[in-house]
């Protein structure tokens, strides 16, 4: 970097600012990178909308070893990585019996869940042993942490391998063109019996029948004010009880949703608006195939409905840690909107 010596009002300091202004100056390049918009008709730019995609579970039932990902980037106009949202790449792992796979991304988050088969997983923090049900996430300081992962077998689901629902923050990353430095919260693992035992336990408590949702947000003691998987992962273990509705609501985040278990008749209704009944208005239907992933696309009111006469359970993954530090997260429940709609209405009847 060159280097001038002030003498106050000098003719040499003078002479010497303007030979540095024409070697260095970059004004007119840069100004060819300008745009410039009208507020009112630019502040809120159209999007490519978020599509509601599935990935089917024959990706991890059958065939040789491979990771498949739900890769939408095309479709919402993301070029040069693979993306499910904008945030967040979620994929299949298979993992035939006696192989081994090996996963890798440049991101500060990763979350596995088995949903089906035993083995285990070794990366630079350690080596986890796993079988169905189970979750793990770890974090990453380096530009990759690759992670291999080994099935010992299929648990009797015949399927001759193991399947790994895999999440990462990649796409966040790459939009951001970072990569991480600091490993921002612990690595964490929930067995299947412990996430079990805790939805256990809340279906028992008082009023649990009328919740919006029954279930349990899995949370890292890194991560205590925004009560998430992660910094920027965020999961919920949901149990749909046979028979049962559970009423809409809407967020910012985009939900990436597993359905663990679903039987025929068991389904998610999606809509961007409430009916004056405070149920989706002109929904949008998407039914449950266990195994199989789908798309809830972010500020979509849903609701989740199980007319089977067996107990359903999904397993949404979101970047909610990251809008919830933000405070942009906005989660809304149908009943709260009706009850402050009615609110207005009868405060207006008074006046």
């Amino acid at each position: 970097m060159p280097t001038i010596d002030i003498h106050n009002g000098s003719k040499e300091l003078n002479d010497e600012v303007k030979s540095l202004g024409k070697q260095f100056s970059v004004n007119e390049t840069w100004e060819h990178s300008t745009q410039i918009f009208e507020y009112t008709s630019s502040a809120n730019p159209y999007m490519i909308p978020i599509p509601i995609q599935k990935l089917d579970a024959t990706e991890h039932m059958s065939g040789p070893t491979r990771v498949t990902a739900l890769d939408i980037s095309k479709a919402i106009g993301i070029e040069g990585y693979p993306a499910t949202s904008p945030n967040l790449l979620a994929s299949f792992v298979r993992i035939c019996i006696g192989e081994s796979v090996t996963t890798n991304a440049c991101a500060t988050s990763q979350a596995f869940y088995v949903i089906h088969g035993r083995g285990r997983s070794q990366n630079g923090l350690g080596v986890v042993e796993w079988s169905t049900g189970d979750l793990f996430v770890f974090p990453s300081s380096t530009e990759e942490m690759p992670c291999t992962h080994f099935c010992l077998d299929d648990e009797e689901e015949q399927s001759g391998g193991a399947g790994l629902y895999w999440v990462s923050d990649a796409p966040l990353l790459n939009y951001l063109g970072v990569v991480p430095r600091v490993k921002k919260f612990k690595p964490a693992y929930f067995s299947r019996q412990v996430l079990l035992d805790n939805v256990e336990n809340v279906r028992h408590e008082p009023g649990a029948k009328h919740r919006n949702r029954l279930g349990i947000l899995l949370g890292n003691e890194s991560t205590p004010e925004t009560k998430t998987l992660s910094h920027v992962l965020w999961s919920l273990l949901n149990v749909l009880p046979a028979g049962e509705v559970q009423r809409p609501h809407r967020h910012n985040s985009v939900a990436l949703d597993l359905a663990v278990r679903a039987a025929p008749g068991t389904y998610t209704l999606m809509g961007k608006e409430l009916d004056s009944e405070g149920w989706v208005k002109d929904p949008i239907r998407v039914d449950w195939t266990t195994g199989a992933v789908f798309i809830t696309p972010p500020g979509w009111w849903h609701s989740h409905h199980n007319e089977s006469c067996e107990e359903a359970w999904v397993l949404p993954i979101q970047d909610a840690g990251l809008y919830t530090h933000q405070r942009t997260l906005d989660i809304r429940f149908a009943d709260e909107v009706a009850a402050a709609k009615m609110r207005v209405k009868d405060f207006s009847e008074q006046q």
